[in-house]
């Protein structure tokens, strides 16, 4: 095979379909090499193991006889598993240079062929020859057909396959002209009765509108060929009508589907009346491909010459760009902007419309000029690209309906991340069939899949796409199984303890923390990557941790102590850095506290850690009370002890024992001094506590008669003489 490709390649007289074979078995090759690379990769290392673990010759030569005799039989093992692992590697670098060889001349003779230049069909002395030939093509189709229906009269098979061939062409009938309007319908009135999953049954309904009218087109072909009138011609006439009506049906509904009638707008928002237009300029498109599909299958049956099917093609290759070019200006008018509509603005669609309409010069004027490579090049990617485009949008706008529903009256509700992932998984999935759409083979894929699986080298190591995969999956996998976890010792295990909601808060946490601890490890195991061989980018992260990100890591350690410390936990009332509230969160970077204006205050885990925390309620929700109150000079002191401790008493936040305590503080300047202090049994409701008490104390006051006073202030005026006189203001 390697000889044979060889010569061919060292000779370059082989035709582009010979050497596009040549590579699909030089690919093929070089594939069952790959595989036997690494055939016998275990057993060497294997042995490289028990070679290092009879440990390096001595120096000096002096070695048990055994150990030697032995290192001699491993040694030659390893060199017979080896040989052959060599002999695979010369014959995988030698597929791959032949292989790099066979793309060097398909590119340049693609190249060639591309530049090649014809007769141009514009020309009028091959008209006459053109619409000869395809008279005669008809011609000869007719008389084959007519030829045939004389035959099978004649022996009685025509009478016999009429009434088949009849119900099948009325099958045809009926679903070709009726079942996309049955479908649409059916989809209405499903609607009417559907509450829920209206957008999965909108779209599963809809494809009724491809797959009736397919249904028919096939019950049509099949009444063809029960006919069998074009005898050895049919399969090839059957084959385009096939595609030529697939390409028509399949078209009506993107285009139906993409820029609705009625009221709809579509995923794309245009205005109704642009939206008509679109829709026509579409199918007037998909009619003028299937035209040509059919031609060209009309014209094959016999030997047409390259440029009498040039001057036939032409005025239907003219009506395909006239209708693109139609298309393309269509695009890019801007959408309407109606209500929840999130697509994009007008940039992207003028750009597509622009190109679009380039396309749809180009290709006629390149035709004209009798570069019909290059025109047939060009046209159909741009083509399928379109179409690739409008089946994404098709695809995203059903997944929006079903994951981002409209269920928000606020101008926030985002909808879910899934149409965001599905989106990006079509944008991969759909690079391969550009790729084949713009002229690459099945094999360049494959090459491409190969080359990037290969991966790249980080040190010892080499990562592929393969790896990374696998590393994401086992990862993801590992990542839910500890939430699982988490989860049911939250709701399951942990109230069935007798650990506070602190500890079982730290419990939870620390069991997430080691999960996806663990859950990487495992990942990076099972992808194949050699930690040993990253020490210098471990190496380089630790001096990067060193200086850019310690106040991070220092955080993250504080995180650490907190939880298994629990100086704080979840719930508690803390006083930090001046602000005072309840812990909501404990992360492993800083911890969110909620104070009692109902604003959230991050902090830094180190503060907590290194600074002043005042725990109000850590251990039990107990805690002090101070009510200062000052009554007027002159009131009876006892009398206000007494309605003091009282008013304590009975308050039922305030606890017994410790009782609670009256001291008579200060002579004041205004006021003589109070001061009771209680112990109340929920530290949270100080606030209310200190309000209702000052309530019940005013009222006793007042019905005691005992005046609180405000401050007083003597003021000395002197006269002109010099002589005082005093004046008391209140």
């Amino acid at each position: 095979m390697a000889v044979h490709a060889e010569t061919i390649t060292e000779k370059g007289v082989a035709s582009l379909f010979g050497l596009n074979r040549l590579r699909e078995e030089l690919f093929e090759w070089r594939e069952t090499f790959s595989a036997l690379l690494s055939a016998n990769a275990g057993r060497i290392e294997t042995l490289d193991n028990q070679i290092a673990a009879l440990g390096p010759i001595p120096e000096d030569g002096e070695e048990a006889a055994e150990i030697t005799a032995r290192r001699d039989v491993l040694m030659a093992s390893r060199q017979r598993l080896a040989t052959p692992d060599a002999l695979v590697a010369e014959a995988h670098a030698r597929a791959t240079g032949l292989l790099g060889e066979v793309d060097a001349q398909i590119r340049a003779k693609s190249n060639r062929r591309l530049q090649e230049r014809g007769r141009s069909p514009l020309n009028p002395i091959y008209w006459a020859d053109a619409i000869s030939e395809l008279g005669s093509s008809i011609e000869h189709i007719t008389a084959d057909a007519a030829a045939e229906i004389v035959v099978d009269a004649e022996s009685g098979a025509l009478l016999h396959d009429i009434p088949g061939a009849l119900f099948y062409f009325g099958v045809a009938a009926v679903l070709l002209l009726r079942g996309r309007i049955w479908a649409a319908q059916l989809q209405a009135h499903a609607l009417d009765r559907t509450a829920r999953g209206r957008a999965i049954v909108s779209f599963v309904l809809s494809l009724g509108q491809i797959i009736l009218p397919l249904v028919g087109l096939y019950a049509l072909i099949a009444g063809l060929q029960l006919l069998d009138i074009w005898a050895s011609r049919a399969d090839p006439l059957l084959s385009a009508i096939r595609i030529a009506g697939t390409v028509v049906i399949v078209a009506r509904w993107l285009n139906t589907k993409l820029f609705p009638p009625g009221d709809g707008y579509g995923p794309l928002s245009y205005a109704h009346d642009v939206r008509g237009k679109i829709r026509r300029s579409g199918i007037l498109l998909s009619v003028a491909i299937a035209a040509l599909v059919l031609i060209e299958a009309l014209l094959a049956l016999r030997e047409t010459s390259s440029i009498s099917v040039a001057v036939i093609m032409f005025p239907m290759n003219v009506l395909a760009a006239w209708a693109l070019y139609r298309l393309g200006n269509l695009l890019r008018q801007p959408p309407v902007v109606q209500p929840g509509y999130t697509g994009s603005g007008g940039t992207v669609r003028r750009l597509v419309g622009q190109l679009t309409m380039f396309t749809a010069v180009l290709t006629p004027l390149l035709a004209a000029t009798g570069y019909d490579a290059a025109s047939d090049a060009l046209f159909t990617p741009v083509v399928w690209t379109l179409v690739l485009f409008g089946v994404a949008l098709v695809l995203m706008r059903l997944v929006n309906d079903i994951y981002a529903p409209k269920t928000s009256d606020t101008e926030d509700d985002t909808g879910s991340l899934v149409p965001v992932l599905v989106g990006f998984f079509l944008f991969i999935a759909s690079l391969p069939i550009l790729a084949i759409a713009w002229g690459a083979s099945r094999s360049d894929l494959r090459e491409f899949w190969s080359r990037i699986s290969e991966g790249f080298a980080v040190g010892e190591t080499r990562i592929s796409p393969t790896d990374f995969f696998t590393f994401l999956l086992v990862f993801v996998v590992g990542y839910l199984v500890t939430q699982f976890v988490k989860t049911t010792l939250r709701s399951s295990v942990m109230p069935r303890t007798r650990l506070d909601l602190g500890g079982q808060n730290a419990v939870v946490a620390g069991v997430g923390y080691v999960g996806i601890f663990v859950s990487a490890m495992i990942a990076i195991t099972s992808a194949g990557i050699d930690l040993t061989s990253l020490a210098f980018v471990a190496g380089a992260l630790s001096l990067g941790i060193g200086f850019g990100l310690q106040n991070i890591v220092q955080n993250f350690v504080s995180g650490i102590i907190l939880l298994i410390e629990r100086p704080i936990g979840e719930g508690d009332m803390i006083e930090v850095n001046g602000q005072v509230g309840f812990v909501k969160t404990i992360s492993v970077r800083s911890t969110r506290i909620e104070t009692f204006d109902r604003t959230d205050v991050i902090i830094p885990n180190a503060d907590l850690v290194s600074g002043q925390v005042t725990n109000w309620t850590r251990g039990n929700l107990a805690g002090r009370l101070i009510l200062s109150i000052g009554v007027a000079y002159g009131s009876d002191v006892e009398a206000v002890k007494e309605i003091l401790l009282d008013v304590a008493e009975k308050h039922p936040m305030v606890l017994l024992d410790p009782p609670p305590q009256v001291f008579f503080m200060n002579f004041g300047a205004s006021s003589l001094d109070f001061e009771i202090r209680v112990i109340l049994r929920d530290v949270n409701w100080k606030i209310v506590t200190l309000s209702e008490m000052n309530f019940e104390i005013d009222a006793r006051f007042k019905e005691a008669g005992i005046e609180v006073p405000f401050p007083q202030q003597d003021v000395w005026l002197r006269n002109a003489d010099g002589e005082a006189t005093e004046e008391a203001k209140e």
